[in-house]
Order: C-alpha cells, then sequence, then structure tokens
C-alpha cells in the first residue's frame, strides 16, 4: 500500500507454492483444463485436409518402413509374432510420446497472449496439449486391431495391463513436455531441437526391433530410455509370452520416467513467474 496523499493498493498474484495448494488450484482451473484440450483437438482436425486419417497414415508408413528393413532385409528376429504387428505394437506409444512432447514443447508459446494477459496454473497449458496425442493414440489403436484381423493374430489377456503402460509413457511425455515447453520459452532454440530429439529418439527406441538383440551387459543402461519400458510392456501386452517382459529394465524405465515428471515440474514451477516477460 503507498500513501501519496490518496490509499492505492498493488494486488500482486504469485502462484501457489506448496503442493496441496498447486493441486487445489489446478483443480479450481480444470474448466480452463477441458477448454483448451477440447479447442486443440477441434483445430487439429478441423483444419487439416484428410483430417482423422493423418494420425493413421504416419504410423502406418513408418510400420511399413521398418518391416521392410528391419524384417525383410536385416531379418531381425520377430519373436513369432507378424513383423508389421511387431513393429505397430511399438509404433504406438512411440507415435503417442513423439506428439505429446512436441505439442506441449510449443505450448506456452502458442498460448503467448493468454499467458501474458490473464494468471492461471500454467501448468495447465503444456498438460491439456497431450490430449490430442492421446485422441490420435485412441484412433491408432483401431488399425493396430485391423492389423490383427488380417493376420488372424489374437493378443494376449495380457492386454489389459495396456492402461498401466500408457500412464507410463504419459509419465514420461509430461516429464519431458514441461522441461522443454518451459526452457523453450526463454531460448527459443529448443524448437529446432525438439525434432532431431523425436527423430533420434525413434532409432535408439525397440521400434523396429526388439529390445531382447541387446546385449545383456547392456540391456538395464538401455532401458533408462523411459520409451524401452512402454514399448516391451506393449509388446507383452499384445504378445504375451512370446515377449517377456524384461522386469529390471521396465523398473528402470519407471524410475526414469518418475524423475522426470517431478523434475520437470519442479523446474517448471521455479520458472512459470517469469514466463510473461520472455513472451
Amino acid at each position: 500500500m503507498r500513501d501519496d496523499g490518496a490509499r492505492h493498493f498493488d494486488l500482486i498474484i504469485e502462484p501457489n507454492r506448496t503442493a496441496s495448494d498447486f493441486l487445489k488450484e489446478l483443480v479450481r482451473y480444470r474448466e480452463l483444463f477441458y477448454f483448451l484440450a477440447w479447442r486443440d483437438i477441434l483445430v487439429r482436425y478441423k483444419q487439416t485436409v484428410i483430417g482423422v486419417a493423418w494420425s493413421v497414415i504416419r504410423p502406418f508408413l513408418t510400420m511399413v518402413v521398418f518391416s521392410v528393413i528391419f524384417g525383410r532385409l536385416a531379418k531381425l528376429p520377430n519373436e513369432g509374432v507378424p513383423y508389421p504387428i511387431l513393429v505397430f505394437s511399438a509404433m504406438l506409444p512411440w507415435q503417442y510420446f513423439a506428439n505429446a512432447m512436441q505439442e506441449s514443447s510449443n505450448s506456452l508459446i502458442s498460448e503467448s497472449r493468454l499467458i501474458s494477459k490473464v494468471y492461471f496454473p500454467r501448468l495447465i497449458v503444456p498438460t491439456s496439449s497431450v490430449i490430442v496425442s492421446a485422441v490420435d493414440f485412441l484412433i491408432s489403436l483401431f488399425l493396430l486391431g485391423f492389423l490383427m484381423l488380417w493376420y488372424g493374430f489374437t493378443p494376449s489377456g495380457n492386454i489389459v495391463f495396456m492402461p498401466l503402460f500408457f500412464a507410463l509413457a504419459t509419465t514420461a511425455a509430461l516429464g519431458v513436455g514441461f522441461w522443454l515447453s518451459a526452457l523453450n520459452v526463454k531460448y527459443r532454440d529448443f524448437r529446432y531441437i525438439v525434432p532431431f530429439l523425436v527423430q533420434f529418439g525413434l532409432y535408439v527406441s525397440p521400434v523396429g526391433f526388439s529390445s531382447s538383440v541387446v546385449p545383456d551387459r547392456w540391456r538395464l543402461i538401455y532401458s533408462l530410455n523411459p520409451m524401452v519400458g512402454v514399448i516391451d510392456g506393449f509388446r507383452w501386452c499384445i504378445q504375451g509370452q512370446g515377449s517377456p517382459l524384461y522386469l529390471p529394465g521396465f523398473a528402470a524405465s519407471v524410475v526414469t520416467s518418475v524423475f522426470l515428471l517431478w523434475s520437470g515440474t519442479k523446474f517448471f514451477r521455479r520458472t512459470e513467474r517469469f514466463f510473461a516477460d520472455f513472451i
């Protein structure tokens, strides 16, 4: 309050610092979260020529290329299942993770006008952008079902655990997305780095091949890539005993994903007070 002949009050709005208050604030702004997510979904499919089909074309073409290169030319083991199913069961979680990471990394820049004018928990923005990628995942899931019918392949009973690995992929995507979205506000070079990370990650993750080809002495270290455990888990859900789950690697992926989410959230909340200055 300033006293210069008249009484003036300065209202300073700051984000909540305690975890409990922060979670309550997120719940209070849940309608904004729903609005941003629904708007992004409408824009995503309304302003494209082929619309929903684009969610299927990209993973399908990648599956065809990988099946030819790794299955026909390199003749890598297919674990007793048709190679297109082996590849597409990995493409589903990878495409979801990659799309979610890219969407969330650019989300704050896309909402710069809103962020600079109105206060709300900024964490809502990158989180809501992940919903669009989840819709793409569900659409692509139908193509996987069609492939199984085409090849006469019956999924195992482990498929009931697929939501668990979907949640793990979401955890990793949000963690990386929080880091990249916060960094992208101040350092715009990250918009060029993210596509490189996606392309690099596609080849170092077991999408076109099974992680069982990795030597045992390196497999645990390799599983520090959070998508290794996710992809292995999806294949285990679909193929059952034909693709046994490597539990130490799965545990390593879980730890990495949780750490990314925890550290990404802390970094995001520590830097969000400066977003309006740089945007």
